[in-house]
């Protein structure tokens, strides 16, 4: 189905442009034989639907108007929200509420985003970056991340979950904002500050399955297939039978984040559970419609891929028979910095730890492109070394391997605070795209749980149950209740807090860094203008960074354990230092930079590299 007929299909409840007090209710339900529609409040009997082709059911109905609540009563006994609900106020169990669009007032005309060469992105979680947990509450906040030098914040999923605490990946009304968040009004507020603040918007999204609690799109249609299983329930349904109106609903809803919302890209959750054999795979359809609205908008939408496959047809162009996609998030370059910091080898992270494995990820994006995995006891991946670095997005923390740990511990609780800024140089000067978790800039150390608010008691106890054995393959034994409010209030970030001297010269850090990668020569052009030497033996890594006209710069990430002398003959060139993990400004023991300047080849300058350091190096003219 082409982009064109998915949206116009405008399903849901939409108010009519020439009669505002008229809504037109459309909804796919081709397992039922009779759908109506029951207005609350109105003291009115339910308006049955007609029946359309293509297992539709529609009708307009006079005295509706934004806020008014409705539900769909399938069959005469069913009464359901709306499947493509933009607004639950009483959560996932309850009315659907109409929503009209047009009633706010975005000032963001201007604005026309960011390219992907551009994005030093912020993950965050609504619920727990304030101690308010709302759209709302985090505005005032965004100031503070733009002198930090952040460019785009990604939104954890905030599509409608149960309760009022979740990460998000439980969620069951995709077009319906968090209602204990803020729900539209407040995200629009958010995504219109952000602008202004210019800074971009990154949401999101779960198309690989729907959470388990107020799943109520099966009674609608079938909208899932028991030919394939994910890890957290049913796959949806793209290849088989009536798949095609399924994937309009996933198209449709991307293009509405983009176009009513004016989010600037989506994060597509997990895309290794989204099966799909058809000869246009959905991920394809997907970005060619978001592509073609991004033309006719007149600013980038982008879409990043969460995947675990290591396959570079994800961002590869159609032209090379990829999907296209614009970027994908790499675990190798996580796996392989966590495991040289913290020297931990349980679980998927026995495939790491050696430094030949995170210069292979900072030199060719992957590090199993290929290569036997001895965690899964296969070849894995292929070779990304043909797309610009700037499609693989790279952390040294993220909501994953922060909260999938049993007890959500931060780097800032597991390594010395030196061994943070070298996290941080090491992500932040990397030719990748980079991506920091909330807290990270200052080291929080407050932890980040798996927490839920399901009101199922199955369901809880499936929770818990699930948690312990996950951690089985770590040694984990310790796991916190899902459930238990105090798990949640334990992840809060503590922004407004004030921060201690140690914190302080690690935010100056982190700024520094971001400062210096905006301002120095181009760090995400090409592989080609880039090189990485590693030293084993002394647990050295050098990136060197350069262009056609001359201009350099040389980071040094030092994972030594005790000082050392590094004798280099390569690159060549006059480097001057720029910055320094030992600084005093930055925490260190303001040790002098050693020497003041370094001249390569020669044959008794040598780098001097403090334990678990970090420095900087620029060259203004090639020798």
């Amino acid at each position: 189905m082409s982009q064109e007929q998915v949206w116009q299909l405008d399903i849901g409840a939409n108010l009519t442009s020439h009669k505002p007090s008229h809504a037109r209710f459309n909804v796919w339900a081709p397992h039922a034989t009779r759908v109506d529609v029951r207005l609350l409040g109105h003291g009115r009997e339910p308006v049955p639907l007609a029946r359309c082709p293509g297992g539709h059911f529609e009708a307009t109905i006079s005295e509706a108007k934004a806020g008014d609540r409705y539900v769909y009563i399938l069959d005469g006994d069913k009464e359901r929200p709306d499947p493509a609900s933009r607004s639950q106020p009483d959560g996932v169990h309850g009315a659907s509420e109409i929503v009209n669009p047009d009633q706010f007032r975005w000032t963001d005309e201007h604005w026309r985003g960011r390219p992907l060469e551009q994005l030093i992105i912020y993950e965050l979680h609504v619920g727990t970056w304030t101690d308010k947990g709302t759209f709302q509450a985090a505005i005032p906040h965004l100031e503070y991340l733009r002198d930090l030098g952040i460019t785009a914040i990604e939104l954890m999923p905030v599509a409608q979950f149960p309760g009022a605490r979740n990460w998000g990946y439980d969620g069951v009304g995709l077009f319906a904002p968090q209602s204990t968040y803020g729900g539209p009004q407040g995200l629009k507020e958010l995504i219109d500050a952000c602008h202004r603040t210019d800074l971009a918007v990154i949401l999101d999204v779960v198309y690989n399955h729907v959470g388990p609690e107020g799943n109520y799109l099966q009674d609608f249609g079938p909208y899932f297939t028991d030919r394939y299983r994910t890890p957290w329930g049913s796959a949806i349904n793209y290849d088989g039978p009536e798949s095609d109106e399924v994937r309009s609903f996933i198209i449709g809803n991307a293009l509405y984040w983009i176009t009513e919302y004016h989010i600037d890209a989506l994060r597509l959750d997990a895309v290794h559970g989204i099966y799909d054999f058809s000869a246009v795979h959905i991920l394809k359809e997907l970005a060619d419609s978001v592509h073609t609205e991004s033309e006719g908008g007149g600013r980038p939408a982008l879409l990043i891929a969460e995947s675990d496959l290591n396959d570079s047809r994800i961002i590869a162009p159609s032209t090379e028979g990829g999907y296209g996609l614009d970027a994908q998030w790499s675990d190798d370059f996580h796996h392989a910095l966590h495991t040289v910091l913290t020297g931990e080898r349980t679980g998927y992270y026995e495939d790491f730890g050696q430094l030949t494995y995170l210069a292979t990820a900072l030199q060719d994006g992957f590090v199993y492109a290929g290569r036997y995995s001895p965690h899964r006891r296969r070849r894995h991946g292929n070779s990304v070394e043909r797309r610009p670095p700037q499609q693989l997005v790279i952390c040294a923390q993220n909501h994953d391997q922060i909260g999938n740990r049993a007890l959500g511990e931060r780097l800032s609780t597991l390594i010395s605070c030196e061994a943070l800024k070298l996290a941080a140089a090491a992500v932040l000067l990397a030719p990748q795209t980079p991506m920091l978790f909330m807290g990270e800039e200052y080291g929080e150390t407050a932890p980040f749980q798996y927490f839920v608010d399901h009101s199922d008691a199955d369901l809880n106890q499936a929770v818990r149950e699930g948690r312990k054995r996950e951690f089985a393959a770590f040694g984990w034994t310790e796991v916190p209740d899902p459930l238990d409010p105090s798990t949640f209030k334990r992840s809060r970030v503590r922004l407004d807090a004030p921060h201690d001297e140690r914190q302080k010269q690690l935010f100056a850090w982190y700024r520094r860094l971001i400062h210096l990668r905006k301002t120095l020569p181009p760090y995400t052009v090409s592989y080609r203008y880039h090189a990485v030497h590693s030293f084993e033996d002394q647990q050295i890594i050098l990136i060197h960074r350069w262009t056609e006209e001359g201009e350099a710069t040389l980071v040094v990430l030092g994972f030594n354990k005790a000082p050392i002398r590094l004798l280099l003959d390569k690159p060549e060139g006059t480097w001057i230092p720029l910055a320094a993990s030992w600084a005093a400004e930055y925490g260190g023991g303001g040790e002098t930079v050693e020497p003041p300047s370094i001249r390569i080849p020669a044959s008794r300058n040598e780098i001097h590299i403090a334990p678990y350091s970090a420095a900087v190096y620029g060259r203004q003219v090639r020798t």
